[in-house]
């Protein structure tokens, strides 16, 4: 396989809201940590695990914005980017290492808005889902029209 790829996509909720930093230019960054999350029975105790992984996002410009507009913790979006990692150094001096998600696409799936509107309204009010139509005995006849499929 010729070159290499860097991509990421996660799907996630908001462990904060999306905190900006602007710049003079005008730019500006977003970020957020996400968290996702996978279950597992444990075949030793029968018991239920669960595993969380923290990821650090970034995302720039117009992008940032939206997300600072819309996003709050704990809302699910899908993430998707490439890993990059940084050095800094902290006040002792030391060389510090992050890496973070560098968003370029995201999808908003669910606001806790949402989620505490479903929530909170009473279950008796909730509509029963239709009626499946019944099933018509007589055969469909097919057409035979100029369409290809």
């Amino acid at each position: 396989m010729a070159g290499s790829l860097n991509k990421v996509m996660l799907i996630g909720n908001l462990g904060d809201d999306v905190k900006m930093h602007y710049f003079e230019g005008g730019g500006c960054i977003g970020r957020f940590p996400i968290a996702t999350s996978e279950t597992y029975v444990s075949k030793q105790t029968n018991e239920r695990i669960t595993n969380t992984e923290w990821h650090n996002i970034v995302v720039r410009n117009k992008g940032a914005e939206i997300c600072e507009k819309y996003l709050s913790k704990g809302d699910k979006v899908y993430i998707e980017g490439r890993l990059k990692t940084r050095k800094w150094t902290d006040e002792k001096g030391n060389d510090r290492y992050s890496t973070e998600i560098q968003c370029n696409d995201f999808t908003f799936l669910s606001t806790k808005k949402d989620s505490e509107n479903n929530s909170s309204a009473p279950t008796e009010q909730k509509s029963a889902p239709p009626a499946a139509p019944k099933a018509n005995s007589e055969p469909i006849e097919e057409d035979n029209d100029d369409l290809p499929f």
